[in-house]
């Protein structure tokens, strides 16, 4: 048996095959054997017929396809592992000679990991909209802290103030009648949380526990139901039930609480010493996302369709895992939208482009400039991500598998190449008023666009 490579384009292989008449010979016979069972001849037990007998009923070419398939697929994977091929699809078959007593000769085109022409990708200069540490950002982190700190309490001597918590049941009408969706009870509500119709929350404030009350909205327009899109509604309302968020005093006290520190200034500092590191930390990713962007803009390669396609039945399949631990069936929000599975992975398409000619161009600056990780770097992107899973890292090792560790393995070229991108860049800061300055056409697509995802 001998095979020949020939490369058609940057992304496409041919492999030719040539196995000797005898060796084809022998896959005939073994390809009787085994579908002599399943093969009825009238007059013979089923299996007892002879060979002689089924050819001259069916033809020879009964056994073609799988003489072929116990030869093919064991020589293939040699040929493409000695010619060092990453095939990204299932290849196509091209018959050029097949039959008893001939050799057997075909050829399969292949799409291929595409070659990659690349740009520039040191020295360059990029503008990001980098994140600043300001008194805002740390009076957030702060009031995160004390969200955790709050307790929800019950009040009985009081009606609805804006910021309360109303258990309620209600049943709305447009035109007196009942509409679908428009009835529940024991339903949680914050007020001012603006997750009702507009007005809706605001005619409940001074509302007490027990009572009924009739609210006039109007829905807007547009709706996501369309018949109720700018229709006048009354929905009847009872309160069941008002609760309050009671927050701590940013005091020593409540720093004790949250916090290993003593008083509140140290509790502080340390806030504003974990927000600065994390937004150090997200600016450089910010760099790093720019650069690899203009490295892949400089760049040239022709992706394989197959390739595309994995990628969007990967991020389906994120979105299915994420659906799910959110409670609730991918399959059953497409519905909701109106969409299909083949809708959703066309809009996909573009990030998938882009996430596969990512990994490309990425690949490739590696592969130029020789870069392998140390087993340093394995162990610091193995301890890195034991502490973004909160695992003890030895730990976080021992249960690691071999496909898991050689995964962290590209993660730390992955990170050396970037590495290398930013030790010769150029990185600037947006100026605020850059996005200030958006006209009102470049406003209204990004609405436009923001409002279809």
């Amino acid at each position: 048996m001998s095979y020949t490579y020939e490369k058609i384009s940057s992304n496409k292989a041919k492999l030719s095959f040539v196995f000797p008449a005898e060796q084809f010979d022998e896959a005939m016979t073994k390809a009787f054997q085994k579908m002599r069972k399943s093969i009825n001849i009238p007059g013979f037990r089923k299996g007892k017929a002879p060979r002689s007998m089924i050819v001259s009923m069916y033809g020879e070419g009964i056994f073609y396809d799988e003489a072929v398939n116990l030869l093919f697929p064991d020589e293939y994977e040699a040929a493409v592992k000695e010619f060092d091929l990453h095939p990204v699809d299932q290849p196509e078959f091209n018959l050029e000679e097949i039959g008893s007593g001939k050799d057997l000769k075909f050829n399969v085109e292949v799409f291929v990991r595409p070659d990659v022409e690349l740009g520039e990708y040191k020295g360059l200069a990029v503008e990001i909209a980098q994140q600043e540490v300001t008194d805002e950002a740390i009076d957030a982190e702060i009031e995160k802290d004390r969200e955790k700190a709050s307790r929800t309490i019950d009040i009985e001597d009081r009606p609805i103030q804006d910021g309360d918590i109303v258990n309620l049941d209600y049943a709305g009408t447009v035109d007196g009648v009942a509409f679908e969706g428009g009835t529940a009870e024991k339903q949680t509500l914050t007020i001012g949380s603006g997750r009702f119709i507009p007005g809706f929350e605001e005619q409940m404030i001074g509302m007490s526990i027990d009572e009924e009350k009739d609210l006039n909205v109007t829905f807007p327009d547009p709706y996501q139901s369309q018949e109720l899109a700018g229709k006048e509604a009354v929905f009847h309302v009872k309160v069941n039930g008002i609760q309050m968020v009671e927050r701590p005093e940013l005091d020593d006290d409540f720093a004790q609480d949250i916090s290993d520190f003593d008083t509140f200034a140290d509790y502080k500092a340390d806030v504003v010493k974990k927000l600065t590191e994390r937004v150090k930390k997200n600016n450089e990713n910010m760099a790093k996302n720019a650069l690899v962007d203009k490295a892949v803009e400089n760049a040239k390669v022709d992706i394989p369709q197959a390739m595309i396609d994995r990628q969007s039945d990967y991020m389906i399949q994120e979105m299915e895992m994420q659906s799910a631990y959110q409670g609730f069936r991918l399959d059953d929000y497409l519905k909701y939208m109106g969409m299909t599975r083949e809708a959703l992975k066309a809009q996909n398409e573009g990030e998938a482009t882009r996430r596969v000619k990512n990994e490309l161009v990425i690949d490739a600056i590696r592969k130029a400039e020789g870069i392998e990780p140390t087993e340093e770097d394995i162990e610091k992107q193995i301890a890195e991500q034991a502490e973004r899973y909160g695992q003890d890292v030895e730990d976080f090792k021992k249960n690691l598998t071999d496909e898991q560790r050689a995964y962290l393995k590209d993660d730390a070229a992955i990170a050396k190449v970037l590495d290398l991108m930013m030790e010769s860049a150029t990185i600037t800061a947006k100026a605020p008023e850059a996005e200030e300055k958006k006209t009102e056409e470049a406003a209204a697509e990004e609405a436009a666009e923001a409002e279809e995802k």
